[in-house]
């Protein structure tokens, strides 16, 4: 999650480090820089792993990434490595464990949405068509290139993310809406939102056209 999601309205400049101009949200974190250039925007496909970024977004809901990043070992550890199948069979007794786990985000409501969402996503995966087939289709299965130049011009959400996080909600998923489903979006690379400027830019865009 990140762009104009992540930027907090503070930083909204391109960052210069290590003679590379980057979009300004991470500003000089190195675990924040890592994750901008080795994940936000890369085109993703497989199926668990959209499950797990989807999870880890809603769990941000409030708060900010960097927060979610920091705890993300803690949670894949606590979450049995984000495996719907594991997930969707959890039982009252290990929501309480999790509500007891520092090293996660304690939120009740956004545990058990996990839960219910990891039976969602079985349900998609059983009937068809694959979790990734099904949000991949909304952008017509590539990633769609904007070109802005500033963090002031990316949207918390668009027409897209409205209508799929109407559908997700539909199919009984918890803590998907609309500007998190964006943000969604520009993480796995289903729009490319580095700024024009980003040296990531012309790097994701050139992995969208390797599809």
């Amino acid at each position: 999650m990140a762009g104009r999601s992540e930027s907090h309205g503070v930083i909204t400049k391109p960052i210069v480090s290590d003679n590379l101009v980057r979009c300004a949200w991470p500003g000089q974190d190195p675990l924040y820089v890592a994750y901008h250039d080795e994940e936000w925007g890369v085109p993703e496909y497989d199926d668990r792993a959209l499950y797990e970024k989807l999870m880890l977004d809603g769990f941000q809901a409030g708060l900010s990434w960097i927060t979610i990043l920091r705890k993300r070992h803690n949670f894949r550890k606590a979450f049995d490595g984000f495996e719907p199948e594991k997930i969707a069979r959890y039982k009252p007794a290990k929501v309480e464990k999790l509500m007891h786990d520092a090293g996660i985000v304690r939120n009740r409501a956004k545990i058990e949405g996990a839960i219910l969402s990891a039976r969602s996503y079985l349900d998609i995966m059983e009937k068809g068509p694959s979790f990734s087939a099904l949000l991949w289709d909304f952008v017509d299965g590539k990633p769609k290139e904007n070109r802005f130049a500033t963090s002031k011009q990316i949207p918390a959400e668009t027409d897209i993310s409205r209508k799929m996080s109407k559908e997700l909600i539909g199919r009984g998923f918890k803590f998907v809406g609309p500007t998190i489903v964006y943000a969604f979006m520009q993480a796995v690379g289903m729009v490319n939102d580095h700024l024009v400027t980003c040296h990531r830019h012309a790097a994701c865009a050139k992995l969208a056209k390797k599809r």
